[in-house]
């Protein structure tokens, strides 16, 4: 069976990453390109006996050097290993989206086109004529709407026939376009003639003239390149001049529009994007879809907790006793297995209703607007305006804010976003906190929830700091740049198909890793009763001389330690350690509640600078379990997930240590 390469190509939303799920389903694998921060996608399908490699190259808007992203697609087509390179464009919006096309003309690599969301396109009244523009391109043009699974045999087809047939990109009349200018023949003089690998000498010169460092690189006279980009400063203006013209004659009669449609805004758009009403409307509209997404998650995460957990707990002791087996067998099955798969369901229905809400979102043309208004405010971040829908889910889940961060193109700026919505404390923690909070601190607990607050706030900013000389460095930033995609209807098979096979996804991953976290845990803290001493405390009590260096007794420090399997499980935690009242894994995965008055025991046991040390330290600590494995499913990533966790555990240690050791002075 002979195998065959092809490369996605287009820029974002362009409908290139459903076209590759819906072609390869779940043969695909995702990684990192040698180097980068920047995430490669690969996935396999057949046709007709024969297999073909897709490869969904990274969205971006050009492919100039402004970004990983765009040199790693250009490299990789101009490398030659794809053997045809397919060229995605979005029919609502052709002018726009062919500058992709016009960037890649000149590259000699063999094409075609796929005009997508055609029928968004016809809902605005412009038909396109394929034939005409497959005729003024050169190379073959399908249009499709890409959510519909019936388009593929068709698309499937055009791949066989433009791999048996390659067809090469007409770029005679934008070349002729480049050569009126003096300036851009003084660029093709200082190139190779035949060009260099796949770059042909006219893009070459193009690239120069956009002021492109990495093709000034390339050439073997890199002082005369790189003076010339000096000298023509304004040489980008040119060069997108001929494309939108090149653009302009290419869809001169092969767009005919049916109807007339008014362009003006609507009063609702004018709002959402107006730079001050619009994070209002967008705050709004977050918070409203957060709470729609709960609504619609309860009933799912209500069976993972209310009944998987309690009929697996009864199912397994029923059965281990049955057939005469030991205490400590039913402990770890329920432990390990029953609780990571309630666990797991209830995470994965919260999955599920994020992605039909925020995808509802998105279908319907809204999601852009949200990136547009905050994109100032998160470049102080080093973020994009798209971070924002995730860091403001965290308020509500940090493991919605890490699945939001996937409408990130940008493999840097998803991992800088993950990073950063881990301190914003979620629901969970804001109802824990003010329970300790009042313990410790009665009526002045409001103060010390402002105190939480400001410290977040902090938090974000340090943290995108240190991750972002990484993640985000400052020299490879830039505005966002994006057009405003039509008001449209949602296509709720797409929708729903989407959020499916992201739950079976995140399902498979997620159990692998609570059921590895559980069982470390469960071997920690198992004791066999009859004041036996766990392993968890002995080593609690051991390294109690270095946790009071952070402002916190042993049993605080396994209180931090059960933070980060479940915020809702400190109490219960604190109500074994001091009433020796049940089973301590068992508390912190919130399957046993806490001692009616344990927030009087801990308020005696425990001073106040330790209690508002303890506050700090479950706040900024790891979320929880499910947010770690959140985090590995949407990163990919062992290495990165590993080290934001071990971030957050320091760090939140040592807020704690210099919290406890001021408020020792004054309380």
């Amino acid at each position: 069976m002979s195998n065959h390469k092809i490369a996605l190509l287009g820029q974002p939303n362009s409908g290139k990453s459903t076209i590759f799920n819906n072609l390869t389903g779940s043969r695909q694998h995702v990684g990192n390109w040698p180097g980068k921060t920047v995430e490669k996608k690969e996935g396999t399908f057949s046709f007709n006996g024969t297999t073909y490699t897709i490869a969904d190259l990274p969205g971006s808007y050009s492919l100039s050097a402004n970004s990983d992203e765009e040199v790693v697609t250009r490299d990789y087509i101009a490398s030659g290993e794809a053997e045809l390179v397919c060229v995605l464009a979005d029919s609502s919006q052709l002018e726009r989206s062919l500058f992709m096309l016009a960037d890649y003309a000149g590259i000699n690599t063999p094409a075609m086109l796929v005009l997508t969301m055609t029928d968004v396109s016809e809902e605005k009244g412009r038909k396109i004529d394929v034939k005409l523009l497959e005729k003024k391109l050169g190379i073959p043009v399908v249009s499709m709407v890409a959510p519909e699974l019936k388009e593929y045999d068709k698309l499937k087809k055009a791949f066989e026939s433009a791999l048996k047939s390659p067809k090469y990109l007409n770029t005679d009349s934008l070349f002729e376009m480049y050569k009126q200018n003096e300036l851009y023949n003084e660029a093709l003089a200082l190139v190779p003639e035949k060009g260099k690998e796949h770059y042909s000498a006219e893009w070459l010169a193009a690239k120069l003239m956009d002021g492109d460092k990495v093709v000034a690189d390339m050439l073997a006279d890199k002082k005369s390149a790189y003076a010339f980009i000096e000298k023509a400063k304004n040489g980008s203006l040119i060069t997108s001049d001929c494309k939108f013209d090149w653009i302009a004659e290419l869809i001169e009669g092969a767009v005919i529009k049916t109807k007339t449609t008014s362009e003006l805004l609507t009063k609702f758009d004018r709002n959402a994007i107006h730079p001050k009403k619009g994070k209002w409307v967008a705050i709004g509209i977050i918070i409203a879809a957060l709470c729609g997404s709960m609504l619609l998650a309860g009933p799912l995460m209500a069976l993972g907790f209310n009944v998987i957990m309690p009929l697996m707990f009864s199912l397994v002791e029923n059965t281990v006793t049955a057939v005469g087996g030991p205490e400590w067998l039913i402990s770890f099955i329920n432990t390990t297995i029953s609780t990571s798969l309630g666990w797991v369901i209830a995470m994965v229905g919260f999955v599920f209703a994020v992605n039909i809400v925020f995808g509802l979102i998105e279908q319907v043309g809204y999601m852009a607007r949200i990136s547009y208004v905050f994109d100032n405010v998160m470049n102080k971040l080093g973020l994009q305006g798209k971070s924002v829908m995730p860091l403001l889910m965290s308020f509500g889940c940090t493991m919605g804010g890490v699945s939001g961060a996937r409408v990130l193109d940008n493999r840097g700026q998803k991992l800088l976003t993950i990073a950063v919505a881990w301190a914003v404390p979620c629901a969970a923690t804001f109802t824990v906190i003010p329970t300790l909070a009042a313990a410790f601190f009665g009526n002045g607990s409001v103060l010390v929830i402002l105190f939480i607050l400001a410290l977040m706030f902090l938090h974000m900013f340090v943290t995108a700091k240190i991750f972002g000389r990484k993640l985000s460095p400052a020299e490879n930033r830039a505005g966002l740049i994006m057009e405003l995609p039509p008001y449209h209807k949602p296509r709720w098979k797409d929708i729903f198909r989407t959020a499916l096979n992201n739950v079976w996804d995140t399902f498979k991953k997620a159990f692998t890793v609570v059921f590895i976290i559980a069982t470390v845990f469960w071997i920690l803290s198992y004791s066999t009763g009859s004041g036996d001493v766990s392993l968890l405390q002995k080593i609690g009590e051991a390294i109690e001389p270095f946790t009071k260096i952070f402002g916190l007794s042993w049993q605080s420090f396994m209180a931090f330690i059960a933070s980060a399997i479940s915020k809702e499980g400190v109490l219960g935690i604190f109500s074994v350690l001091f009433t020796g009242d049940g089973s301590l894994i068992h508390m912190a995965t919130k399957i046993t509640s806490a001692d009616a008055n344990i927030t009087e025991i801990m308020a005696a046991a425990i001073s106040k600078a330790e209690g508002l040390a303890l506050i700090v330290a479950v706040t900024f600590n790891v979320p929880c379990m499910v947010a770690v494995a959140s985090t590995h499913t949407e990163t990919h990533s062992v290495k990165w997930t590993l080290k934001i966790a071990g971030y957050y555990i320091i760090s939140a240690l040592i807020l704690s240590g210099v919290t406890y050791h001021i408020a020792n002075i004054f309380m």
